[in-house]
């Protein structure tokens, strides 16, 4: 489980094909402190670090990852957002973020606005029914809030702190983001469905 609070950039070293699956390196200041085995989100996607030292650390990507995911077009140099997962003893901010990531949509526009920055990404038809204005999102694995909605596409504003401490101030139209929709959207919609 995590939260969406994106606790660390990270830098992919290699991203290796390994016939449907790969492996992708990256470069993290918070390699010291992970185990072999530990999950740690990239990007949003949950993932298990296969191996590591003192300043990086590699993780499998199977086949589902690579299909589901923007993981499968990083390169070498690319930025990723990354959070360990939420302690028991842990304070909890954003919202509930599992690191299962449902799809990845396209950025539509990316305008600066007094320093801020105005997102509209495509609105996945089949993920429609999990939006509302005001309601979570998690983009790239980060906790974000839906500021507006249409049939095609939804809205988010970034603050100055967010596009520091995050990749998406690296975004450009066109480029693909991890969508990971509001577990509590999901199950009441399941719910509502099943009757």
């Amino acid at each position: 489980m995590f939260t969406g609070l994106i606790e660390s950039i990270g830098t992919v070293r290699s991203l290796e094909k390994r016939g449907d699956a790969a492996r992708v390196a990256l470069e993290t200041p918070l390699a010291i402190d992970l185990s072999v085995g530990e999950s740690l989100a990239v990007n949003g996607c949950c993932l298990t670090v296969t191996t590591k030292d003192s300043a990086s650390a590699s993780f499998d990507l199977l086949g589902e990852t690579l299909a589901r995911t923007n993981l499968g077009h990083l390169a070498a140099g690319s930025r990723v957002n990354l959070e360990r997962a939420l302690r028991a003893d842990g304070r909890f901010g954003g919202h509930f973020v599992q690191g299962h990531i449902d799809t990845t949509a396209q950025v539509i526009s990316v305008e600066k606005k007094n320093g801020d920055l105005l997102l509209l990404i495509e609105l996945p038809p089949a993920g429609a029914p999990y939006f509302i204005e005001k309601g979570s999102i998690a983009v790239n694995g980060v906790s974000l809030t839906v500021s507006s909605l249409t049939n095609d596409h939804f809205g988010l504003w970034i603050i100055p702190h967010t596009l520091q401490e995050t990749n998406l101030g690296d975004l450009k139209n066109g480029d693909l983001v991890n969508l990971e929709y509001d577990m509590l959207a999901k199950y009441a919609a399941r719910q509502l469905g099943d009757r």
